[in-house]
């Protein structure tokens, strides 16, 4: 957003009011903008003085006037809305229509049941989605900020909400900028404001106001004399007069913009509208059938109603919704319990079907902690190893015919240990590196470091390099040359105890330092600067380079004069390179995600050199398109290289847009991340939204659809890994529910057709589908992932969940279970009396489920075998499904609800034989399809 112009309140000040007044009123007509406004004039305006602050009456007028610092929560639809919403699907509305029916004709116990059944899930779906939401306002709760201001003549910390417009804040290197304000002091200050603008680089302030002889807005990003809210000093010290809070702030502007707008339903929501639609089709074709028989026959009309219910219900798999959210909500607490925060249910298997994750570099594929991978020092080159701030790690020579250390052992480790005469760090190295310690604002503590990342890089090498830690206190800084953008350098200026001698040291862009030096330090002594010696260091600082390395040299020399304006006569020292080290174990998942057929793209605001390198370093492979060149292109152009490209580098936030416009275009399913306020439109856009939650903001983690705690890479290679597990397990017990439906209502046509009664009642086949839909489908719905699951493509965007090989397996389930218990029906008619062939029938029917539940695991490869034992959950709910089949048949009680007889063991195993013979088809089938080298299909096998 760097070319946006501002429509905040932040640029807009109340009417002057005098220093006498010295409160805040409510603003009338605006004045100038803030920015264009000198600061003296911006404090009279605002009726502060900047050495003493607001007074506190003067903070509690005006928060009452303007209200808290904080942005305005999403409009949120109301709690009874919402569980409504849990009743909005193809299937509950027939479901819900089955009920009333039956609570018309009379059959009262069949519509509680029911409707039992649908609260039950809507109960479930409900709880979960606010227990998502609970766990992510916990997320925003875990740290609270807070704001170092000037009040009362006192410096104060107070909660960054109770900021208001005049208060005084005080901010250094590290600090986030609490609230919209007008700088009044800017020592070297640099802010870092990608979150809002999408620069990458930091933007250095001054207090000089900009455009205050135009007329035209000046870009957010252009405004160097303001700070904004959520940006975070990088370089510096600063005190600004606070001009906007909350939603009157650049942020505030961008997340009132994001309250409105859609967002693309899931794969899952699309897919289960299309099943309820396909089963309301179904059901209603049946319904018709069996009316016009019955009607033929001249039925009469409450007796055609009542199985006409009875046919609705089989037809309709009361369990799905209910084992559909619950498998779902498993789902979320497993992805809880790696790093993940899912808002919505249908979100995790959303993630499963993604074919394209497009990922921040910065902190989320790498580790957003500046690291020196590579220095030349005193003549030699070494390699640094160690991640981030962490001191542990070493320092050793490169042998540069071979890329590694000539003794095959570290020179010196950061870490405490016992040194021997081989591995001591010889003292040109540590003097070598001394520059980048003393030249230096950062420090290393115990609980991380203080100021500039890179400054901290260099800090953490000087430690890893063996320079003493006490060095700064013997050698106080007496003076300085701040860093300037335009003079590319930093010098500082120390007394040595010894002689006394005033020595400097700095640090900068090597060619700036080759011009301010005429000698170079080797591992015996300091030598002139020669030609050679020339060509040898910027040999060395290019090498680097072309590794997508940041290079800084360091000099040191000594100076008669304790703060000259500039330094000559210094002698280089050392080079060191500098990047954001990837992830230790990003690079492993973004294998396994391409493994898994999923593509990786780095989308970023570095450069592409930079970004090109940690690409090659975590296997990311394709072009790399920079953010000019993307903007030159079409859209049929973008189109036709999207797929082609790995990298985008120096991209704008309305280029991550495009990005997942033209991918979803080209019929993926692109799942996105993102932290800052620009990332916003772009996580809105994408099919999965995936914020950060530790450096993302309010903004970003609203637009999201998950949030990762540890805003780490690999969680979502996760997510990707749950979903895939998610969809097979609905998949599994769609094929066992609808199976059973099917031979249900293959039953009861097969009966009116031939004139039959009706072999289950409609309590009956209410009860099949409550006690088979609903444990043993849920067993299945927690089926653990398959070892094969990261090793197969994404399914097809377009694949549906009822495609023709599964329809076939449903049908021939369906028939075989149909087939079955009509044969066991009408046999049991001849042999006895008619109550007990029901009841052989009603029984049969139950027991081909608990084949089914074991039939339909898995789509290949065969039914029987040691996989089937994996899931102890499933057998538990089998079993319990048996003994309540027995109570249901053998128990007197029971027999008067569910109009049984008891059974014979003869009888019994009758029914099971009969029953067995699903399991026993599927096998056979299975077989057949190997024998005849089909090719296999490996996405749901276990």
């Amino acid at each position: 957003m760097p070319e946006q112009q501002s429509t905040a309140g932040n640029d807009t000040l109340p009417e002057q009011t005098t220093a006498a007044d010295h409160a805040l009123p409510v603003p009338t007509p605006p004045q100038p903008d803030a920015y264009r406004r000198d600061a003296a004039e911006v404090a009279d305006l605002l009726a502060v003085l900047p050495a003493t602050g607001l007074t506190t009456a003067d903070a509690e007028q005006r928060a009452a006037a303007w209200g808290a610092n904080a942005l305005a929560e999403p409009v949120r639809r109301p709690q009874w809305l919402r569980l409504l919403d849990q009743f909005r699907s193809w299937l509950i509305g027939i479901l819900l229509a089955a009920a009333v029916v039956a609570g018309i004709i009379g059959q009262i116990k069949d519509a509680l049941v029911i409707t039992v059944v649908l609260f039950i899930n809507a109960t479930i779906g409900y709880l979960q989605e606010r227990r998502a939401e609970r766990s992510l306002e916990a997320l925003r709760q875990m740290l609270v900020p807070t704001a170092r201001v000037r009040r009362d003549g006192q410096v104060k910390e107070i909660p960054a909400r109770t900021l208001v417009p005049g208060d005084v804040v005080l901010l250094e290197a590290g600090d986030r900028v609490p609230a919209d304000g007008r700088l009044v002091v800017a020592e070297s200050v640099e802010a870092g404001e990608a979150a809002l603008t999408g620069e990458s680089q930091p933007v250095a302030k001054t207090t000089a106001p900009t455009g205050a002889d135009g007329a035209e807005p000046v870009p957010v990003a252009e405004r160097t004399g303001m700070l904004f809210m959520n940006t975070a000093l990088t370089r510096g010290r600063a005190e600004m007069i606070v001009t906007a809070t909350g939603m009157r702030t650049e942020v505030g502007a961008i997340a009132e913009a994001l309250r409105t707008g859609a967002e693309p339903p899931s794969p899952l929501q699309v897919q289960m509208d299309s099943l309820g639609r396909r089963l309301a089709l179904v059901s209603g074709i049946a319904v018709a059938a069996y009316a016009l028989v019955a009607l033929l026959r001249g039925e009469e009309l409450a007796d055609l109603a009542l199985r006409a219910v009875a046919l609705a219900v089989a037809a309709i798999p009361e369990g799905l919704p209910a084992v559909l959210a619950l498998t779902l909500a498993l789902g979320v607490h497993r992805m809880a319990r790696h790093g993940a925060i899912v808002k919505l249910l249908a979100s995790v298997e959303a993630l499963g079907s993604a074919t394209v994750v497009c990922s921040d570099k910065t902190g989320t594929l790498t580790l957003n902690e500046m690291t020196t991978r590579a220095l030349w020092a005193a003549g030699r080159a070494y390699e640094v190893t160690g991640e981030g701030y962490d001191t542990a790690g070493t320092v050793r020579p490169v042998d540069e015919r071979h890329g590694r250390d000539p003794h095959d052992a570290p020179l010196h480790d950061g870490a405490k240990r016992d040194v021997t005469p081989h591995d001591a760090p010889p003292p040109a190295l540590c003097d070598a590196v001394l520059p980048f310690a003393l030249c230096n604002d950062a420090r290393v503590t115990p609980d991380g470091v203080m100021g500039d990342p890179t400054e901290a890089a260099l800090a953490v090498l000087a430690a890893k390099a063996g320079v003493d830690a006490g060095l700064r206190d013997r050698m106080p800084r007496t003076g300085e040359i701040p860093f300037d953008p335009a003079a590319k350098y930093m010098a500082t200026f120390h007394t040595d105890a010894e002689d006394g001698r005033v020595r400097v040291h700095a640090k900068g862009a090597v060619d700036v330092l080759l011009e301010r030096c005429t000698h170079v330090l080797t591992e015996q002594c300091r030598v002139p600067l020669d030609a050679e010696r020339r060509r040898e260091v910027t040999d060395a600082a290019r090498r680097m380079g072309g590794q997508g390395l940041r290079v800084l040299g360091a000099a040191t020399g000594t100076t008669d004069r304790s703060d000259p304006r500039e330094v000559t006569g210094l002698t280089l020292t050392a080079i060191a390179g500098i990047a954001d080290p990837p992830r230790p174990q990003a690079r492993d998942a973004v294998a396994l995600a391409q493994a898994a057929g999923v593509t990786v793209k780095m989308i970023t605001g570095d450069h592409a050199d930079t970004a090109a390198a940690i690409a090659r370093e975590l296997g990311i492979t394709g072009d790399v398109v920079s953010g000019t060149e993307l903007a030159r292109m079409s859209e049929r152009e973008l189109a036709d290289r999207v797929e082609d490209v790995g990298v985008f580098a120096r991209v704008a936030p309305e280029h991550k847009v495009t990005v997942v416009r033209a991918l979803s275009e080209k019929g993926h399913i692109v799942a996105m991340t993102g932290d800052g306020v620009n990332d916003a439109a772009a996580l809105r856009a994408a099919h999965i939204g995936v914020a950060m939650g530790i450096t993302g903001t309010d903004v970003a983690k609203e637009a999201a659809d998950m949030v990762l705690t540890d805003d780490d890479f690999s969680t979502i290679v996760r997510a990707v890994r749950e979903g895939r597990c998610v969809y097979d397990n609905i998949v599994t017990f769609v094929r066992f529910q609808l199976s059973t439906n099917i031979g249900a209502i293959l039953t009861l046509l097969a009966t009116v057709l031939a004139g039959l009664p009706a072999p289950m009642s409609a309590i009956q086949l209410l009860w099949v589908n409550i006690i088979m839909d609903g444990p043993p489908a849920m067993a299945l719905g927690i089926d653990p992932p398959q070892d094969n699951v990261m090793r197969r493509p994404p399914r097809p965007p377009g694949e549906r969940i009822l495609n023709a090989r599964r329809l076939a397996a449903i049908a021939r389930s369906g028939a075989v279970m149909a087939a079955g218990t009509l044969a066991v029906f009408a046999g049991a008619r001849h042999l006895t009396d008619t109550e007990t062939a029901a009841t052989m029938a009603f029984t049969t029917f139950v027991l081909f489920q608990l084949c089914n539940a074991l039939a339909a695991r898995g789509e290949d490869g065969p039914v029987l075998g040691r996989h089937q034992l994996h899931n102890r959950t499933l057998w538990i709910c089998l079993a319990t499904v048996l003994v309540l089949q027995v109570i249901a048949v053998q128990v007197p009680v029971a027999q008067g609800v569910f109009d049984t007889v008891p059974l014979s063991p003869a009888q019994w195993a009758i029914c099971l034989a009969t029953a067995s013979t699903v399991l026993l088809t599927e096998h056979v089938w299975r077989a057949g399809r190997t024998r005849l080298g089909r090719p296999v299909d490996a996405t749901h096998g276990h």
